[in-house]
């Protein structure tokens, strides 16, 4: 069901500040930036040098969103994995159905217009989990 690591995604404060730490110390590219009101965050997706994976960057639009409340508690550093999936609604059904509480129950929209959605991070030994479908 898993197909590769998409994704890694960083809570930061600053966006500006972190792209120009991982682009001057690890050589990504960066390929997106937008942002998503709906999930709160300004964000930035950088690939690796392969192009087959991403550093996703994510700066709180305001301190109550979900990433602003991470940051309060744990600081900057890596919120969640993003696998990608051939189909996000069919692995949702497959997932759910071992237990695994959802936090989506259906798709929404994500970086670089995939289709997303997380899983609760109590059932996955503390990982907060993305299933991405990339646009094709």
């Amino acid at each position: 069901m898993l197909l590769t690591i998409d994704h890694v995604g960083i809570a930061c404060r600053s966006l500006d500040a972190a792209i120009e730490r991982y682009v001057s110390v690890f050589g990504l590219t960066v390929v997106s930036q937008e942002t998503n009101a709906e999930q709160g965050v300004k964000e930035a997706m950088l690939a690796t040098s392969s192009g087959s994976s991403y550093v996703q960057l994510l700066e709180p639009l305001a301190p109550d969103t979900t990433v602003g409340k991470f940051i309060e508690r744990r600081g900057e550093g890596m919120h969640h994995v993003g696998y990608a999936v051939a189909d996000v609604t069919a692995a949702l059904a497959e997932i759910g159905a071992t237990g695994v509480r959802l936090i989506d129950s259906r798709p929404r929209h994500g970086s670089m217009g995939a289709s997303i959605a997380f899983l609760h991070p109590g059932d996955l030994a503390g990982v907060l989990t993305e299933l991405v479908q990339p646009l094709r």
